[in-house]
């Protein structure tokens, strides 16, 4: 069984930093894809950062220059620098794979429980 666990949410004020961290433990035979999604209070869940397996990396327009992702698809882990915070990027934070967990075996996604990134003074 596949699981994600973040780490590093908390309560932070406008123009500072946190960094959120994710691993993925149980068997995992590839990694297509990690990220980082979020959704905050009313809103759907928005893709903030990804890196595949190439080490292609892709920002959301409204954390592109603020954000940086740093992945592994060997070790599945995922590290999202947060910089520049302000009150809209407070939402909660959900680490994502997209793994195989056979080899010819279907890619699925799977998702962390979610960590709370609140900006706010």
């Amino acid at each position: 069984q596949v699981q994600l666990v973040e780490s590093g949410g908390g309560l932070v004020q406008p123009g500072g930093s946190l960094r959120l961290s994710c691993a993925a433990s149980g068997y995992i035979f590839s990694t297509a894809r990690l990220g980082w999604y979020r959704q905050a209070p009313g809103k759907q869940r928005e893709l903030v950062a990804s890196i595949n397996a190439r080490a292609v990396t892709t920002y959301s327009d409204s954390v592109k220059g603020r954000f940086t992702i740093v992945g592994d698809t060997v070790k599945n882990t995922v590290l999202l620098q947060m910089d520049s915070l302000n009150p809209e990027d407070t939402a909660v934070y959900y680490c994502s794979g997209a793994f195989r967990v056979k080899e010819m075996g279907p890619l699925n996604d799977y998702w962390g429980q979610g960590t709370r990134v609140t900006v706010s003074s």
